[in-house]
């Protein structure tokens, strides 16, 4: 007679077993965003990239000699550096993850960074978080990011203002790493180009009111009011308390503030011909080519960082099949290798190309959605500023800006 305890008890050790076989056939790239706070209505197709990336490994023979790759995420929340350490802990510590794409949020990826990912030996790999500061981090080589540092973004808004005859402006900016670092570069840039900051005015995230920020701005008497901040938070709140209180008629703002919800909560009429920039991709091989398949996996390619997000999956992907292994170590090196020449060239989607190559030795470099990643000494990349504009109810590129 079978003994039905001692069955049971066989089948939930061979139940454990193969779910320990399955999670061993695991790597995991963990992503960390802003799902909450000042970036939430952004953050939805920036992870839709990631994903991507992510489903084409998959469907074309999966990493490492036919592992599933597996992407856990964790709220940041943008601007709680607790939170951000804790998402990262979770997924150094608990998730065991072989490398991370993000922070987006600036403040997010340098306290994730700090507190979890260069104690843990991990490689990040930021799409959006574009201060100055993430160049200075002590990161034992392990953070990088697939966007330009605002110190270029600065220069560009400050050339495209005074290519349009603003040579006077007021400044506001989210008091923390990414508002102070763009808010210095724009304005060192602007004055150096002959303009005038007549005022320049940090405001705290996530208040009410902004009234009193305002009447100091305003009373420098300047028309065009620059906000450096976020769409879904502090930007928002400055912007609509402005034009309440009629106080500008030109506005003007950067990537954070690049996105359709802006102009939902406040009004198409109110901010129609609103000046932004954000990063962008070039006319390379590799867009068209990122476009068409996150058409079709339902997301708007253009949607800001979201180019950059897939490329920062994608490069992870490769340099852990670079690796050899879901190892932590080695990977920054990995990294660097099949990012930048020289070796043959790999686009956007060619993952069964490169693990070909790969396995047979041979070089590769790729060249993304978002463009070359030739990493420097401090994990930074060259990029593309894109000039936006508000029309129709919606950001509308102009095209490319260069110095």
């Amino acid at each position: 007679m079978i003994n039905k305890r001692a069955l049971a008890t066989a089948v939930a050790a061979s139940s454990l077993f193969m779910t320990g076989l399955a999670q061993a056939e695991d790597v995991k790239i963990g992503f960390l965003g802003g799902f909450t706070g000042g970036i939430e209505s952004l953050t939805p197709p920036i992870f839709e990239a990631a994903k991507l990336a992510v489903q084409q490994i998959n469907e074309q023979g999966g990493i490492l000699k036919g592992q599933t790759l597996v992407m856990p995420s964790g709220d940041t929340t943008c601007s709680d550096a607790s939170a951000a350490s804790n998402a990262a802990d979770r997924m150094v510590n608990s998730e065991q993850v072989t490398a991370i794409v993000g922070a987006l949020c600036t403040g997010a990826t340098i306290a994730a960074a700090n507190n979890a990912a260069v104690p843990g030996g991990v490689v990040m790999v930021s799409p959006a978080s574009t201060a100055p500061a993430v160049t200075e981090l002590d990161d034992n080589d392990l953070v990088f990011r697939t966007v330009p540092s605002d110190a270029f973004q600065g220069e560009i808004l400050a050339k495209l203002l005074l290519d349009k005859g603003i040579d006077a402006v007021a400044v506001t900016f989210v008091n923390n790493d990414y508002g102070r670092g763009l808010s210095d570069a724009f304005s060192a840039a602007f004055k150096a180009g002959g303009g005038e900051v007549a005022e320049n005015l940090a405001h705290e995230d996530n208040r009410a009111d902004y009234r009193s920020e305002l009447g100091s701005l305003s009373a420098s008497g300047v028309d065009t009011l620059v906000v450096l901040a976020y769409a879904d938070t502090s930007g928002q709140t400055v912007l609509r308390q402005a034009y309440e209180s009629g106080m500008f008629t030109q506005y003007v703002g950067a990537d954070g503030m690049v996105g359709d919800s802006l102009i939902e909560a406040i009004g198409a009429d109110v901010l129609d011909g609103m000046i932004a920039t954000r990063p962008g991709s070039p006319d390379l091989p590799g867009t068209p080519i990122f476009n068409e398949a996150a058409e079709a996996a339902g997301f708007d390619p253009s949607a800001v960082f979201a180019a950059q997000a897939y490329d920062a999956a994608f490069l992870l992907a490769l340099a852990i099949e670079q690796n050899g292994s879901a190892e932590r170590e080695g990977l920054a090196e990995a990294l660097r290798n099949v990012s930048s020449a020289p070796g043959e060239v790999i686009l956007p989607g060619e993952w069964e190309k490169a693990v070909e190559l790969i396995a047979a030795g041979t070089e590769i470099n790729y060249e993304g959605a978002s463009g070359s990643h030739d990493f420097d000494e401090n994990g930074d990349v060259p990029g593309v500023v894109l000039e936006m504009v508000v029309e129709n109810g919606t950001f509308t590129s102009k095209g490319q800006v260069d110095l």
